[in-house]
Order: C-alpha cells, then structure tokens, then sequence
C-alpha cells in the first residue's frame, strides 16, 4: 500500500504541477478551455436527463455508489496499513502490555551511545507483528575496526531488544558512518 500511496501522490503532484504551470503561461486560454469543456458538460448532462431520467438516476446513483467504493476503500486500506507505534509484551505470567517504539528507540540509544568511539546513534524502530525493526545510523570515530565494532554493535542490539526488554528482534539494518579525521597542524 505504501508504494501505490507513493506512486499516485507523484502522478498527482505531476499533474498539479503542469496544470499550474500551464496557468502560468497562459492564463486566459486555459480559463477560456475550462469554461467550454464545464459548458459541454452541462449540455450533454441536461441532454442525458431529458432523454430518460431513469438512467440519469441510475448514473447518478452508480457513480456515487462507484466513488464511495473506490475511495472508501483507499481510505480503509490506508487506515488499515498504518504502523503501530507500539509492540506487544508478553511476560513469564501470562501478562502483557505494550511497549512505546520511542521508548525502544531511547533505550537502545542510551546504551549504544555508552560504547567506545561510537559518537552519535540514530535508531529508528517500527512495530511488526510481534517484532521490532531496527535500523541504527551510527557515526563513529575515523580510527575504528568497522567490522568489529559492527559486530559490538549488533550483539549489544540483540542482548538489550531480546534479553534486556523481552522483544523478538525482526530486521536490524546498521549504517555505520565514520567521522572525519581531524587535520594534524604543524606550527
């Protein structure tokens, strides 16, 4: 549902775009074409219901009844796919509760930030089913082993999501970044 919402709000904005540039251009002759195509319109609707006014009924009725569907269903869906901002605990006792993904997210920083030569930490998490998705933007220090402390980096992860807060970890995707080495100045 996300990529067709992407999808139709570029060709939307697309369309709006070129419908106001060509106002930008030529202000006169599009007002002038949108008052002769709103005029047709009326002539072949009025057309419509003086020929039969029972498939006029019937049009009005199908189109409503056709636009409710389509965009109510567009509307549920969109509903229906929104994120939780939260995900389900379950405890040894058979209890539960539900857990804030910021919470998640300050928690994993505040460790993640307690590592050597790590010097920011950005941890993004969604609600998945039962399971958390991670991804963690992390800036160290220019000097660092990457795949060594990609490695701390992911076992710390695992132990505070799964061991330390009783979640089931889903995707962790790490983006290490390197900060940049300092000038060494010579006086």
């Amino acid at each position: 549902m996300n990529f067709f919402n992407r999808v139709v709000a570029t060709l939307l904005w697309l369309l709006l775009l070129a419908a106001a540039l060509l106002v930008a251009a030529i202000p006169l002759d599009v007002i002038g074409w949108l008052l002769e195509q709103l005029a047709r319109l009326a002539d072949w609707l009025t057309a419509v219901q003086v020929g039969n006014i029972t498939y006029f009924i019937v049009g009005q009725a199908a189109f409503g009844i056709g636009a409710l569907l389509i965009f109510g269903t567009l509307i549920f869906m969109e509903f229906l796919s929104a994120r939780r901002r939260g995900v389900r605990i379950r405890t040894a006792e058979g209890g539960s509760a539900e857990l804030d993904t910021t919470s998640v997210a300050r928690r994993l920083q505040w460790h993640l930030d307690q590592l050597a030569e790590i010097i920011t930490v950005v941890p993004t998490v969604r609600s998945r089913g039962g399971s958390v998705d991670i991804r963690l933007e992390i800036e160290t220090a220019p000097e660092i082993d990457i795949p060594m402390k990609t490695d701390e980096v992911v076992d710390v992860t695992r132990e505070i999501i799964e061991q330390d807060m009783g979640l089931k970890l889903g995707k962790l995707d790490v983006r290490m970044r390197c900060a940049p080495f300092e000038p060494e100045w010579y006086p």
